[in-house]
């Protein structure tokens, strides 16, 4: 019996609440902060992905699915969003736009990872771009707009961890300075660490393998080697935050897994023992528009996984408000009850919100048992006697009370 790949998931009919109740809320906060949606293909050329999140990260060496498509063609399933959503930038112009161009994304991700809670090879985002205005106010409408989401999911005790690691012409005295401080531990490292340790020293900080080490702690800070106008950046953001009393913590080992980032990177972790991962994680770009072909242009966004979030809601309880109402089922006796029975079933569809179906052709006690295992909170008899009369006999599942109504009341009680 075939299944579905090792790291998918089915959305089942009883999960999908949660998921409509996370879409509809970020996507509320998300235009509530003036940011517009945008989607992006599934796929993108293998280009896009290399050149900007980094030859020496973990998502392009081992977790990218890639392949030649029919025409010749290097394609890879889109591993995350905002690359893509700086080619569509581009691509559309939308640079003309007032800036900085707004922008957010709900859409399924793809990566060769270890499937664990909360942690699939296809997953969703939630995610934000901001692009076209370096000024710290937009770093903070950000992070503001990252914990707005929570708020709103009433996902409580999350917490703001930063960090800043400079611009790019800031990099190469900081990751010298890396290189000194790891090269006396290479024996403690693997394969793939010591192949970092000589080509991207910076990535060493995001290391599976090396979390918890001793010399980890120690390592130098991005701090202490950012330029001037990186630090008064930082120094400005970190006292907006102060002043607005939204609450952080400094991370200095914190850089993220992606290349393109420069001078804020910040994750949103829960504050549950034994959890896992960040929920939404995000930083600046501001070198990555140009990287692409465009003038050089500021940025900055996160992403927040979906099923995390769902995942943090079920931890705490949460419950979606809203949930749909029950169903009424139309149950018949004969075949002319049952033609009336479709019709009938229309026409309550059409005069209200709620779901209406139509019995299998059973036995009325078998119809009734269908309607109880369906959840219904009502039940529509229609029969000879009830076609002679122009009535329909109503059926509360709750009660189990029955009551004739003239036909033209049906909509009447369907809507209740």
């Amino acid at each position: 019996m075939h299944q579905a790949p090792r790291g998918t998931a089915d959305i089942l009919p009883g999960q999908q609440r949660y998921w409509s109740f996370v879409y509809g809320t970020v996507a509320e906060a998300a235009r509530a902060f003036g940011y517009e949606r945008i989607d992006t293909p599934i796929f993108e050329d293998t280009a896009l992905f290399a050149r900007t999140v980094g030859e020496e990260t973990d998502i392009v060496q081992k977790e990218m699915y890639s392949f030649e498509d029919r025409g010749g063609q290097e394609i890879t399933l889109r591993p995350e969003g905002t690359a893509a959503v700086c080619r569509a930038y581009l691509e559309h112009g939308l640079h003309n736009q007032p800036l900085p161009v707004r922008l957010y994304y709900l859409c399924p991700m793809f990566r060769y990872d270890r499937p664990q809670a909360g942690r699939f090879r296809q997953f969703h985002q939630f995610g934000i771009e901001a692009i076209g205005d370096p000024d710290a106010t937009v770093d903070l409408e950000v992070l503001q707009l990252a914990m707005e989401s929570m708020e709103r999911l009433g996902l409580g005790g999350m917490t703001l961890v930063l960090n800043n690691i400079g611009d790019a012409a800031d990099r190469p005295r900081y990751v010298e300075a890396l290189r000194e401080h790891f090269s006396p531990h290479a024996a403690h490292m693997g394969k793939d660490d010591r192949r970092r340790l000589d080509t991207n020293p910076l990535r060493l900080l995001d290391s599976k393998e090396l979390a918890g080490e001793s010399f980890m702690a120690s390592a130098p800070r991005s701090v202490d080697y950012i330029g001037d106008e990186a630090r008064e950046h930082w120094q400005e953001l970190l006292g907006y935050l102060d002043a607005l009393g939204i609450a952080y913590r400094l991370d200095h080992t914190l850089v993220r897994g992606l290349d393109y980032y420069t001078r804020t990177v910040f994750e949103v972790h829960p504050s549950r023992e034994g959890a896992q991962s960040a929920v939404c994680a995000g930083g600046r770009y501001d070198g990555l528009i140009e990287q692409l072909g465009g003038r050089p242009t500021p940025g900055i966004g996160f992403a927040a996984g979906v099923e995390r979030l769902i995942l943090n809601l079920r931890d705490q309880g949460t419950e979606p408000p809203g949930t749909a109402s029950a169903p009424l089922v139309m149950a018949y006796r004969g075949p002319r009850a049952k033609a009336e029975a479709v019709r009938l079933a229309a026409t309550l569809r059409a005069a209200s919100d709620t779901a209406v179906v139509v019995a299998p052709p059973r036995s009325l006690k078998a119809q009734l048992r269908y309607a109880s295992a369906l959840g219904a909170r009502g039940v529509f008899i229609l029969g000879d006697a009830e076609l002679e009369n122009g009535t329909v006999t109503y059926r509360d599942m709750a009660t189990s009370e029955q009551r004739e109504v003239p036909m033209a009341q049906a909509a009447g009680l369907a809507a209740r």
